[in-house]
C-alpha cells in the first residue's frame, strides 16, 4: 500500500467520528498497538527531541523498507506515533522523504493539539523522516 493510500484510510478512519473527543480516543487505542522499541534503544541517541514527554524512535531497514518501533511514556505520543508508524513503516526511504503528510490537516490532528504537542509531531516526523534519509543515502551508496 502505498503512503498516500494508508493516509486515505486514515482520513476515512477519522471521518467515523463525530468530535474530537472520539478521536482522541480512537489515537489513545491506536497508542496501544504501537510497535514497541527494544529496551537497549530508549537511551538519548533514540529520544525524540522537542517531545514534551520521553518519546524514543528506533528504525531499521527490512528488505530495502523501513520499519519503526517506538515508545512513549504519554499515551497520546504513543498514539500519535502509532499514526505515523502507520503511514511511514514498510515504505521504501525516498517515499517517507518525499511524503507531504497533508493528511494530519485533513483530519484535525494539528490544531486539536497543545502547542507543545504540536511541538512533538513535528519533532517526532522529522525524526523519522531523517532515519529515512539516511536510509536512502545508503540504499543509494549500495546501488551505484
Amino acid at each position: 500500500m502505498t503512503i498516500k493510500e494508508v493516509e486515505e484510510e486514515i482520513i476515512d478512519d477519522f471521518d467515523m467520528f463525530d468530535d474530537w473527543m472520539e478521536k482522541y480516543d480512537y489515537i489513545i487505542e491506536l497508542g496501544k498497538t504501537l510497535p514497541i522499541i527494544e529496551d537497549k534503544y530508549k537511551v538519548d541517541a533514540y529520544l525524540v527531541k522537542g517531545c514534551q514527554s520521553q518519546a524514543w524512535i528506533h528504525a531499521e531497514l527490512v528488505d530495502d523498507k523501513i520499519v519503526y518501533t517506538g515508545d512513549g511514556d504519554a499515551i497520546i505520543a504513543k498514539g500519535v506515533m502509532s499514526l505515523l508508524f502507520r503511514v511511514f513503516s514498510n515504505q521504501i526511504p525516498e517515499d517517507v522523504v518525499a511524503a507531504d503528510l497533508d493528511f494530519l490537516d485533513q483530519i484535525g490532528l494539528k490544531e486539536h493539539l497543545s502547542p507543545t504537542r504540536a511541538n512533538g509531531l513535528m519533532a517526532t516526523i522529522k525524526m523519522m523522516k531523517f532515519y529515512a534519509v539516511a536510509f536512502n543515502a545508503k540504499l543509494k551508496n549500495i546501488n551505484c
